[in-house]
């Protein structure tokens, strides 16, 4: 009976052990088909503070600092966060070196780029990709950060969220989604916390569910052509824009038509367009335009979530599967987006973390 019962139990073990254990390609590497979730968030943790893209102000850095701590998280500065390069933080190899090194410090447990502006595209051939995906962590932020978001989660095949910079505004309300998501591992469902100040237009209504992918329009479309997107079969996709005109943003989603990705996603949300404008010349409006190119594709889709260039900020996971609801304008997670057994150890130690 002794012989029998161990027999059991260690047949159990390696059972549940096969549930952790990533799937395997013939070269005995982890498959790139296997989305990794970075491991949560908990107080105490040392968040890496990069700047990929524009030039940060030192002022900025003592508030962000200033901020963050207030998460109960300490802070590590990038190497190269103050460089000034024209108008970018430093030259495109050094910007490159700050992210891989954020990621193969085993201190660091999340990287926040302390803001957007432009410059994240000219490093994507720079990074490291297997080391990211090596060492699974959160990295959040937007607007320019778009692009790392998306190459990230595309060549690392690792959740990525799209959410508040170091130098954004940390309020009760993007602060919410930030540790529920990120500390609490949950799977949350987020809802304009005032309709009457961000006010929800429905494109078409309806629910859909797919994989949650998006960030800035003219980033996104940027990147179009390139091998740093993700897949968009059956994908919902959020985009969200500042300072443009209307003939501009028709000028973008036409590419994300013409480029084959609309018809292939089964759901669409427009956040906030901020300062956008009609122009000087004739124009139709935001909504006719978003109407002319989304109705058409018979999906569930709305404008006036709350992402973008405001400071009430969702966290967004990338990657991660979601149902929408068009006229409640909501979106509902269907699994947590990150890890909540902490830190992914080596396979030595029988905890995968996959």
């Amino acid at each position: 009976m002794t012989i029998k019962r161990r027999e059991f139990l260690a047949t159990c073990g390696l059972a549940t052990l096969a549930t952790q254990i990533p799937t395997l390609t013939a070269q005995g590497k982890p498959s790139l088909n296997t989305i990794r979730k970075p491991p949560r968030l908990q107080p105490g943790d040392t968040v890496g503070l990069i700047a990929p893209a524009g030039i940060v102000d030192p002022k900025d850095i003592e508030a962000a600092q200033k901020s963050i701590s207030q998460l109960g998280l300490k802070v590590k500065l990038g190497k190269h966060i103050l460089d000034r390069y024209g108008y970018l933080a430093g030259k495109d190899s050094d910007r490159a070196q700050d992210v891989n090194l954020m990621f193969s410090d085993r201190t660091i447990k999340a990287i926040i780029p302390m803001r957007g502006g432009w410059g994240c595209n000219r490093i994507l051939p720079l990074l490291d990709y297997s080391l990211i995906r090596s060492h699974p962590k959160i990295i959040i932020g937007y607007s320019d950060i778009t692009t790392l978001l998306l190459a990230i989660n595309a060549r690392s095949q690792m959740v990525t969220f799209h959410g508040p910079v170091a130098t954004s505004t940390w309020n009760q309300f993007t602060v919410d989604y930030f540790k529920r998501i990120l500390f609490n591992a949950e799977a949350v469902t987020m809802q304009n916390l005032n309709p009457s100040e961000v006010r929800l237009e429905v494109i078409a209504p309806g629910k859909a569910r797919g994989k949650l992918v998006g960030g800035n329009l003219s980033v996104l479309s940027a990147m179009v052509g390139s091998p740093y997107l993700p897949s968009w079969n059956k994908s919902i996709l959020f985009v969200e824009e500042v300072g443009e005109d209307v003939y501009r943003i028709d000028r973008m989603l036409t590419q994300l038509k013409t480029a084959g990705i609309l018809n292939q996603i089964t759901g669409f949300i427009f956040g906030q367009c901020t300062k956008c404008s009609l122009g000087d010349e004739p124009s139709f409006t935001l909504m006719q335009v978003l109407q002319q190119h989304i109705l058409p594709l018979g999906i569930p889709a709305w404008y006036g979530s709350m992402i973008g260039h405001i400071k009430d900020k969702f966290t967004l996971p990338i990657g991660v599967e979601v149902e929408i609801d068009a006229e409640l304008g909501t979106i509902r997670m269907l699994e947590v987006a990150v890890s909540p057994f902490g830190e992914v150890k080596s396979q030595k130690s029988n905890n995968f973390g996959f």
